[in-house]
């Protein structure tokens, strides 16, 4: 299943891109897709597919595939700046973006299910997208980040790299089980029923034009409430925190080995929202079973930092990204 879609106007106030801002068509060397990987009842799961230019006789290029953030709970595949996508088209790749079933209404064993479909998905069709099946890397931010994580040991075949943007690797912090500091300190308390308001009783996979995760508004408002309360991870799990088995296939931290693969990550040391020690903490457990990785960090970046546009210190990221995507897919 297949539509022609155009780019969507990114909001540099918000970091959001939204549907109440008018379509640009786009006029780089490059034509984006949009396809429904998965159908459940009538909800459709979407991925754009931006291809990069490929030559005559070029058959088929290595992809990224892009996971986006929004505590689980938010989101949609047109967060991520176009000028990220160039990056990556200038580097070679072709980029892929996709939807997945959202918290609470979906917990995360069937969010994760959505991932490993999607994964599939791509592979059964890889020949067709011009897509080099055995050259495809998974990217993401803050939740879609923890989601790229979890792929690295999830998915089978596994990526050939992987790069976490402000992610996570382990739920059963204290940061996700009890009420963060932060948001308690700098948001006036949130009323439970107003903050239930904004969820819903059937499954969907993107938020809408009134979610902001920037200015809490609809679910971003059932985020913060979450996050004051310490009740996230029970929120989007349906499970208590207290039952460590069950999490542990879930925590990446708790699934290293020899055999995963390159890994990248990137995360600001001031980050309010993830704390940066998420990441230290996966750099450790990657150097103790040898695997290859990167670590960039920086003092400046605060948790949204990919959507600073030009910014000279994300600029190099990118350029970074690219450039150890080329080396190990």
């Amino acid at each position: 299943m297949q539509d022609t879609e155009h780019m969507l106007i990114y909001d540099e106030n918000t970091h959001e891109t939204d549907a109440r801002y008018k379509a640009l068509h786009v006029t780089r060397s490059y034509l984006m897709n949009t396809y429904v990987f998965k159908k459940i009842g009538n909800q459709e799961i979407k991925a754009d597919i931006y291809f990069a230019e490929q030559t005559k006789d070029e058959q088929k290029r290595p992809a990224v595939i892009f996971i986006h953030g929004g505590g689980l709970i938010m989101g949609h595949r047109k967060a991520i700046l176009p000028e990220h996508i160039q990056a990556f088209h200038d580097g070679g790749f072709h980029f892929v973006s996709i939807n997945y079933r959202l918290a609470p209404e979906t917990k995360l064993p069937e969010i994760l299910d959505d991932i490993r479909d999607a994964w599939a998905w791509l592979h059964d069709k890889a020949d067709s997208l011009g897509i080099n099946r055995d050259r495809m890397a998974i990217l993401g931010h803050s939740a879609g980040a923890y989601l790229t994580l979890l792929s690295g040991y999830q998915l089978n075949p596994r990526p050939a790299a992987v790069v976490s943007m402000a992610g996570y690797c382990k739920l059963t912090s204290e940061s996700f089980t009890a009420p963060a500091p932060y948001y308690v300190r700098e948001y006036a308390s949130v009323d439970e029923s107003e903050a239930r308001k904004t969820i819903g009783q059937h499954m969907i996979s993107e938020s809408g034009p009134n979610d902001s995760m920037q200015r809490y508004l609809g679910r971003g408002l059932f985020y913060l409430f979450c996050r004051q309360k310490g009740i996230w991870l029970y929120e989007v799990t349906g499970h208590d925190p207290d039952d460590r088995a069950w999490f542990a296939k879930y925590e990446p931290i708790q699934n290293v080995s020899a055999s995963y693969p390159p890994t990248m990550l990137l995360h600001g040391e001031p980050d309010t929202d993830i704390p940066f020690e998420q990441s230290l903490l996966m750099q450790q457990e990657l150097a103790r079973y040898g695997v290859t990785h990167k670590f960039l960090r920086d003092p400046n970046w605060g948790h949204t930092f990919l959507y600073m546009p030009n910014d000279e210190s994300v600029d190099e990221a990118f350029r970074q990204i690219v450039s150890f995507l080329q080396q190990h897919v």
